[in-house]
């Protein structure tokens, strides 16, 4: 009876106008990529608009983009989560240590996807049956998992071992048609996620309990254990993009991901989703992941501060959230 209830009541008026609102979005996005690419080809043509380039830009995006993915999920859902780049550096460190590392490359990896769900698993305890606000629980793993990574690291940086290294860095290293693999790894957590969240019943569910929880409740949702996969679900996201991380950098450290909480949020948010919950797209996530990916890259093409960088962001994200209030404004009765 549940299911029906929340099709009729919930999901049908609801999706066409986000698909419509996310469409006009998309465009925006588009647009303001467009903008990017002409600054970098004026600004630094011999640099920009290479093939090498292009292929940083896109590594550099894997990495926060499948969190990104995570973070989409959990904020249409109504939450937050700002652990998602300390989980992500715990979970390098675990599948970096010797006795991990010991039972090769596939142990490594089930070893960082484990790590990162069971992490999020303990935030959606903590905020769906616990009562906590996302906000002070989830700071609260922020803490916890940089202090476990640095203890289990002794602050020190974990190489990837000769064994492994051909499995584990081959992610990165090994192209096909000139793009790296992990970059194909992340378009496919891209499509498993469109499909998770416009074509499932868990991302209806997701959107009737970001837009309204107690509507939600009444239809025969339950909310709280929805509410505790989505954070499962960042966790996850975040044990795959330790798996890309550790092929990057060839590495485990407990300073991996520092500030990849704002870069996910931050396009997630500039990607239109509301920070309210209720409406958003994995579509205008990945385009506000390369908009600032791009920013990122014509900051370092032109040799401008890295300081800098973060005080764009943080426009940006100011600017963003504006725009979102007046829209709701807006289209208020």
């Amino acid at each position: 009876m549940g299911e029906p209830a929340t099709k009729g009541k919930t999901a049908a008026p609801v999706l066409p106008s986000i698909r419509g609102v996310g469409e006009m979005r998309h465009l925006g996005l588009l647009g303001a990529l467009a903008l990017l690419i002409v600054v970098g080809l004026v600004t630094r043509p011999e640099n920009f608009a290479t093939a090498s380039n292009l292929v940083s830009i896109l590594s550099l995006a894997a990495t926060i983009g499948v969190i990104t993915v995570g973070a989409t999920f959990v904020i249409i859902g109504g939450g937050i989560d700002l652990s998602v780049g300390a989980v992500m550096a715990l979970a390098s460190v675990w599948a970096t240590t010797l006795a991990t590392q010991s039972y090769g490359p596939v142990v490594m990896a089930i070893c960082a996807i484990l790590v990162g769900t069971g992490a999020g698993l303990v935030n959606g305890l903590l905020i769906a049956y616990g009562r906590l606000v996302p906000f002070i629980a989830t700071l609260a793993m922020l803490v916890a998992a940089r202090g476990l990574a640095q203890r289990m690291s002794d602050r020190k940086t974990q190489l990837v071992a000769q064994d492994n290294y051909s499995a584990i860095v081959g992610l990165s290293t090994t192209r096909w048609l000139g793009i790296p693999v992990l970059v194909y790894i992340f378009a496919l957590v891209v499509v498993l996620g469109w499909i998770l969240l416009n074509r499932t019943t868990f991302g209806r569910r997701t959107y009737a309990v970001g837009g309204n929880p107690e509507a939600a409740r009444l239809a025969g949702i339950d909310v709280r254990r929805h509410t505790m996969l989505l954070y499962a679900l960042s966790g996850l996201c975040c044990g795959i993009a330790a798996i890309l991380i550790m092929a990057r950098t060839t590495t485990g450290s407990s300073t991996h991901g520092d500030l990849y909480e704002l870069d996910a949020i931050a396009a997630v948010i500039i990607g239109g989703t509301l920070l309210t919950g209720g409406r958003g797209t994995i579509i205008g996530s990945i385009l506000g992941l390369l908009i600032f990916t791009i920013i990122t890259n014509l900051f370092i093409l032109n040799g401008l501060n890295t300081s800098d960088q973060l005080i764009a962001k943080g426009l940006i994200i100011v600017v963003a959230v504006l725009l979102q209030r007046r829209n709701l404004k807006e289209r208020a009765p």
